[in-house]
This record gives C-alpha cells, structure tokens and sequence, in this order.
C-alpha cells in the first residue's frame, strides 16, 4: 500500500516554526522557515498555511515566535499577549485559531520555554486528535454505507482539502477516507476542484495520488450531477466551525453537495475536531463568512478573465443547515443529527 510521505505542514524547529507553502503545491513542496509574527500573519491570510486545524497550529506556533523574540529583546509579556490579539483576528471564521491562541493564554507569562512546550504538545495532540478521529468515522461510513463496503469499496465524494496539509499530518475528512483505504474500503474519491483558489484540484488530489487512492476531479458545478447519477455513495467534507445547533461553516460550494445529498438520500457528513465546535455560536446565521479579494475571482494566472467593470462577490465558505446533515465526527464522538442527537 502507498503511504503519504510528506513533512509535517506545520512544525517547531528551536526557535521558529516551519510550514509548507501550500500556495506552491503540487508543482514544489516548498518549506518556509518563519522566525517573526508578522510573516506568521502573512502565511495565515495568503493561505500558504490553511485549514482549520493547521491554522490553529499556526496561531499557537506565532504565539511561540512572539515569546522567542520577547525573551531576546525584553519585552514583558503584555507585548506577548497584543501579538496574540494580532494573530487572533487573521482569519474571521475558523475558530481553531482563537481556541488555539486561548490555550496558550496561560503559558505566556510562565515565559519562554514555557510557551514552547505548550505550543508543541499542540502539535503532537493534533496528530493523535485526527488519527483518533479518521478511525471513527471510518467505523461510521462502514455503519452508513454498508452495501457499497461489501460491494468492494465506497465512493467517497469531497470539498475543498481536509487532509494532512490541513491539519498537522492526517487529516480530518481526508482522514475518513485514508482509515477507510487502509482497510481497503476505497473503490474511488471525487474531488471537487474548489474554485477560485483550487484546493481540490492541487492539494486533495496531490494527497490522494501518494496515497494510492483512486480519485477523480471534477468541476464544482458538476458534484451535484455525479451525486444525482449515482456515482458517490456518500459526501464527506471537513468544517471550519461548527455552531450550538450544528449549522456548519466549509468551503464555499459545500452547501449545494448537502442539497443534493439529501435529494438523494445518501449520506452528508462533517468531519471536524471538537475544537472546532463553537457553543457560543448559536447558529450559522452568526458565523462571520470571511469575503477574500475579488481578484482571486477576476484573475487567472495573473491574467483577467472577467470584463472590465464586473463586480465580484467572494465568499470563503459557506454554511450547511444542520437539517441537511448525517451526522458530524469529532475525535470525541458521532452526532447523529438525522437521528435528532444534539451538541
């Protein structure tokens, strides 16, 4: 069996962390070594680290930075804490960062060596948290879906990228399909090609393609019509924050697989972990959707593909209706919300 052998996405090396730059793949696997809090901003909001979880990992690391460069230069620690704050707000709509940078909170006035240690175990929780996680729902898709499994493997259909480059080193919903492969449970991936940036059609495929998993892309506007055809036996995405009442917030254009799913009477599952649930949002309408620059719509390449004078709109994401949802996956637990469990 082909097994994924690529460096962490996100890492602590003495005294800075290390990432790969996702903006490059799948043409180099670039890593990027960031000594300040400054560039930590900049890789969070040019998505060359992204992913909910990883942009977790990329807060709590920035807050190491920052008590690294404190330690050298003797600020005191409410220096410390404003370059939380900064970090903090990079991202508007994946709670993963502000519940990574609360739980470093505690250890910036230990110092240092305090913060780093706390910073790292971050890390290491995070691969065991999604390993944890990957079983789980693997165990539920056999539950779901038990006729594609006996028929020699579930066709899996997913959005956007929630796999090793999104987390630490394994995956959420990527996670799912890669516990199913290792049992051998995988007939075949669609992934959609997650316009305008193409974290489908870069980063999902280039995972799946190490790992030996068949997969195919396909246009966004066509993830509805593969469903309606029959050719996915269930839709499985990652979520950027879930809400009190289980709306959930992913990439853009998962909504519309969640409608077709429910036409179809296949499975819609969300893969997230439990830091990813926000109970003080108590639904989607009170999720702040991140609007990114129009030219990631009207450029291509460097050139533009739309007329002068077109407008854009450019949300991030989007939220999926809890009521459209199987059931969502945490490392801790199923949430069969078909079944009327509640967070």
């Amino acid at each position: 069996m082909t097994v994924l052998r690529l460096p962490r996405t996100i890492d602590w090396q003495l005294d800075h962390a290390v990432l790969i730059d996702q903006t490059l793949l799948p043409g180099e696997l670039v890593m990027l070594d960031v000594f300040d809090v400054d560039t930590m901003i900049d890789t969070i909001k040019r998505l060359a680290v992204r992913g909910a979880p990883a942009i977790g990992m990329a807060g709590a690391l920035g807050v190491a930075i920052a008590a690294v460069i404190a330690d050298a230069n003797h600020h005191d620690v409410s220096w410390v804490h404003e370059q939380a704050d900064r970090l903090a707000v990079a991202r508007p709509t994946a709670v993963n960062l502000t519940w990574a940078i609360e739980a470093m909170r505690p250890f910036i006035d230990l110092g240092r060596e305090a913060v780093i240690k706390a910073a790292t175990a971050l890390l290491d929780d995070d691969v065991i948290t999604q390993k944890r996680l990957g079983q789980r729902g693997a165990g539920l898709v056999n539950e779901l879906c038990p006729g594609a499994i006996a028929a020699g493997g579930v066709r899996m259909h997913t959005h956007c990228n929630a796999g090793g480059l999104a987390c630490v080193e394994w995956g959420t919903a990527l996670g799912v399909v890669r516990a199913l492969h290792e049992r051998g449970q995988v007939k075949e991936v669609f992934v959609d090609e997650t316009r305008p940036l193409l974290q489908g059609a870069r980063l999902t495929a280039f995972e799946l393609g190490a790992m030996g998993i068949p997969h195919r892309v396909l246009v966004d506007g066509a993830g509805a019509s593969a469903i309606r055809l029959g050719l996915v036996d269930c839709v499985i995405i990652g979520a950027d924050r879930v809400a009190a009442n289980g709306d959930t917030a992913n990439k853009v254009g998962s909504y519309p697989l969640a409608l077709a799913a429910a036409r179809a009477g296949i499975p819609f599952l969300v893969a997230a972990p439990e830091s990813s649930i926000d109970m003080s949002t108590p639904s989607g309408d009170a999720i702040q959707i991140e609007e990114r620059s129009a030219d990631e719509i009207h450029l291509f390449n460097g050139h533009r593909v739309t007329p002068a004078g077109s407008g854009a709109w450019n949300p991030a994401f989007d939220v999926t209706p809890a009521d459209l949802i199987t059931a969502i996956i945490t490392d801790r637990r199923v949430v069969h919300l078909a079944r009327g469990e509640r967070l």
